[in-house]
Order: C-alpha cells, then structure tokens, then sequence
C-alpha cells in the first residue's frame, strides 16, 4: 500500500501548558523553571530565590519604603529590600509534541481508507514539523500483536521508508496496540521528559484478541485505556465503524481513555488531520 499524497499544512500551536516542563522546543508554548524563556510575569519567590525579578521586587517593595527609614539607616542603602518582597520570574518556552497514531489494521472494508487517511496526516504532521522538534511515530495492530512501524520521528525520509508497505487483515488486538502505544509515550518521556504526547487511535472499539488468558479482550482494553488515562496522557479515538452498525464501542473506550471521540464516516487525510489540529489548539 503507498503512502497517502500531503496536502497543504499549516502551523499547530497547543495551548499554553500549565505544568512545568525544561524542554526547549519549538512549537508548544510551555512554562519553564530554567533561567531560559520569555519572562511573562512574576510571582512571590518563597523559598525559591534562583530567578529573581528585580522589577517585581521593587515594586512590591515600594509601598513599604517610607516604614522602613530605620532599615535603610542602619543600611545606608536608599532602598530597603525584605525576604517578603521577593518576586521570581515565571517564563514560556517552547516544548516538543508527540502525536502517536494507534491504528486499527485488521480487516474491514475501511481499512484501506483508514491506512491511506492515516498515511497522508503523518506525511503531512512532518512536513509542517520540517526543523521543529515535533515528533510523530505510528503504531499499527492486526491478528494476534501490535507494531511499531514508524518510531517517533521527525524525519520526512524515514516516515516515507517505513510506510511505504503496512501489512492489513485478520483479527483485532485492541489490548496490544494500546499497551505498546502506552509504553512508547512513557519510552519516549524518559528521554524527553517534557515531551507533550498525544495518542491518536483510529479504531471501531471493536478488540477480539487478549494478552492475558483471564480476561476479555474489551474488559482488558478498558483496564490499559483507564492506565493511560492515569499517566495524564492526551488521546483522541477516531470512530472508523460504519454509522449503520456502530454499537458504540468506540465511544465507551473513548470514555476510558478519558478524551474525545469522532466518528468520520468518509475519512480522509484532510478530515483527520484537521482534527489532529483542533484538539491540540484547544485552551
């Protein structure tokens, strides 16, 4: 199967991110604790005094100076200063993203819609990520395991190697992908820890193959959506089950997974990547 032609990118930009992350990307705009980054505002330093805003200080030291003669006398300084007056600065840099595809490659009549869709918004991802430190990788799973079949990258070249031929057919292990999905974000986030992962899963819901002897391939899906959910990792579950026989899997592994689900009933590289970008553009 050829990979799916691009099409016209334009630039992703996420929201501002609330966590702290040290990561100097390109495209997320992110709070840092490095003495690196846009100084956006200040806040009272407490005990942490390693990045001093001395304009913030001094302001919030102003309103006190007539109170403090004695202080400045005994000085000599024109300027009285107090632990409490202490102000640290609060930058913005820019952090990487990871959008990892999970996709569904056992057989159905839409798979092949469903690999070419998938195909053409990775291609297209990496070309708007040209120089950036965006990352995509892409996860395929059919008959009886899951694989990784593109690493996360921002190489063009590589992706177009590694999608070239993408074997399709036979069951669904639904359990494989998610938990191969799961532990490269966490693989990942080991050697970038300020990495900011979405997995994107393309999907009817409908798993018929477990890990495990014990339990049920729908039971054990929802255990692994509920643990990557707990690891405060973004998802977006792409319903690709015809609307006439949609018993509302995917929506239910959506609701595990604790993000989104879209139901495309003609998907193209355009649809999906256009959703790609809403969800990471979301405040």
């Amino acid at each position: 199967m050829q990979a799916a032609a691009e099409f016209e990118t334009r630039k992703l930009n996420t929201q501002l991110d609330k966590m702290t992350r040290r990561q100097s990307g390109r495209r997320s705009t992110t709070r840092t604790d490095r003495k690196r980054g846009r100084y956006i505002r200040a806040v009272p330093a407490g005990n942490n005094t390693s990045d001093i805003a001395f304009d913030a200080t001094l302001r919030a030291a102003a309103p006190y100076q007539l109170g403090r003669a004695e202080q400045k006398a005994e000085t000599g300084m024109a300027y009285a200063l107090r632990k409490s007056d202490l102000q640290r600065k609060i930058r913005v840099k820019k952090a990487s993203n990871l959008v990892l595809f999970t996709v569904d490659a056992s057989w159905s009549m839409a798979v092949s819609e469903r690999m070419q869709a998938t195909k053409g918004a990775i291609m297209s991802l990496l070309t708007d990520a040209y120089q950036r430190r965006d990352r995509v990788g892409l996860i395929v799973f059919q008959k009886d395991r899951a694989s990784l079949v593109l690493p996360p990258t921002n190489s063009v070249t590589l992706a177009k190697e590694a999608l070239v031929d993408i074997p399709v057919g036979g069951k669904t292990p639904l359990s494989a992908g998610l938990l191969l999905a799961y532990e490269t974000v966490r693989k990942e986030k080991l050697n970038m820890p300020d990495i900011m992962p979405m997995i994107i899963l393309l999907t009817d819901g409908a798993g018929n193959v477990s890990l495990s002897e014990n339990t049920s391939p729908q039971e054990e899906a929802h255990m692994i959506a509920r643990l990557i959910k707990e690891a405060d990792i973004r998802t977006v579950t792409v319903n690709m089950e015809h609307v006439a026989f949609d018993q509302g899997l995917a929506q239910r592994l959506a609701d595990q997974l604790g993000g989104p689900c879209y139901a495309l009933s003609q998907i193209r590289a355009d649809n999906l990547l256009e959703t790609v970008r809403m969800e990471m553009d979301k405040v």
